[in-house]
């Protein structure tokens, strides 16, 4: 009779089990509750009995070797060698011990925050910005880096009306999770791609670079007998989709790019559909290395919030409750013709939900 060996190949991820702390191993799927013991601690009780503690740190997502091999000292320290990294770039340190926890924060304070859970500001999602994305209006992880700065206070205490999750995208193609989110920055262009006709003709296949345009604003032409692109900038969104795919279609503005905030989503739960953002201010320049506008709004909206919501009532619950005119009024907001939504089929096209009510 024969046997089947277990085939093995070098493609793919490794599996994520082997990665898992011992207690959730065993305890897989068999979770009772969870508990926070303090800001930036959590513990989960499983129906076994058995209890493992989390220590959640911020991080910079963009982290040095030095930053990285402090980490990693720690885990081997106080828990058995296991960390990992969340979604919104917080470091969590998973500890069967509990006696390690204070000694463990009290190493963390050193280098970092310590904090991120409850009724608090987690750490940002962002994208890349100019490290790494070619059609970012502004730099996320700078931007994060200065408003995590002035927001540490919400991220190491516990004393908002409910979490507050943020979020920093570099376009408006928003690979992170602006839509979404509490709090966004969003970065803009505010004017159209500039057509380098000399050049395009070799770089760009005219018929990719048209149908890259969402907005059907790109066309083709020719000029002097050369083909190429014509861009109908009534229709430019400023998206950039059109510089993905063809490099002589550049969009990035230095003097008229810059950020938007937005306020009011959140993802849905067992109780309520989901919220997405709504425009709060609709241009702040862009103004490294500190970007002082954009920190001061954020932070603006951060403290009216608390001051003003119910207990557990997150950003755009407090909003609805209390009205978009009032918020508008609160937080010294000018109002504008920008915050017009003028999309009549937003409604038919957004709001999609089991949870809706007619």
């Amino acid at each position: 009779m024969s046997t089947t060996t277990e085939r093995r190949t070098d493609i793919g991820p490794p599996h994520y089990e082997q990665f898992l702390h011992p207690i959730i191993k065993k305890n897989y799927g068999q979770w009772k509750y969870h508990e926070i013991l303090k800001p930036g601690v959590l513990a989960h009780t499983a129906e076994s009995g058995d209890v493992i503690y989390t220590v959640r740190a911020a991080s910079p997502r963009l982290i040095s070797t030095n930053f990285a091999r402090k980490l990693t000292a720690l885990a081997s320290k106080y828990a058995d060698g296991y960390l990992r990294f969340t979604s919104r770039n917080n470091v969590e340190f998973l500890l069967a011990n509990k006696d390690n926890i204070d000694p463990l924060i009290n190493e963390l304070s050193e280098f970092t925050l310590v904090g991120g859970t409850g009724k608090s500001i987690s750490n940002i999602v962002h994208t890349q910005g100019w490290v790494h994305c070619h059609s970012s209006a502004t730099d996320a992880s700078g931007l994060v880096k200065v408003v995590m700065d002035e927001l540490s206070d919400y991220f190491t205490s516990m004393k908002l009306p409910h979490k507050v999750r943020l979020a920093v995208a570099c376009c408006l193609n928003m690979c992170g999770a602006v839509h979404a989110s509490d709090i966004a920055i969003l970065g803009v262009h505010r004017t159209p791609p500039r057509i380098d006709h000399e050049s395009l003709p070799n770089l760009c296949e005219i018929p990719t670079t048209v149908a890259s345009c969402p907005n059907n604003a790109i066309r083709p032409t020719s000029i002097e007998g050369r083909a190429t692109v014509k861009v109908d900038e009534d229709k430019c969104m400023y998206c950039g989709n059109c510089y993905t795919v063809c490099p002589a279609m550049p969009i990035a503005d230095a003097l008229n790019d810059g950020v938007s905030i937005w306020v009011g989503g959140k993802i849905s739960n067992a109780r309520t559909e989901p919220m997405f953002t709504k425009l709060a201010v609709h241009y702040l320049p862009n103004n490294p290395p500190r970007w002082p506008e954009a920190t001061e709004a954020v932070k603006n909206i951060v403290e009216v919030y608390a001051k003003n919501a119910k207990p557990y009532e997150r950003v755009g619950e407090w909003i609805h409750r209390i009205g978009w005119p009032k918020f508008f009024d609160l937080t010294g907001i000018e109002f504008t013709k920008y915050h017009l939504d003028d999309f009549r089929h937003a409604g038919t096209t957004y709001k999609r939900s089991l949870q809706n009510r007619y």
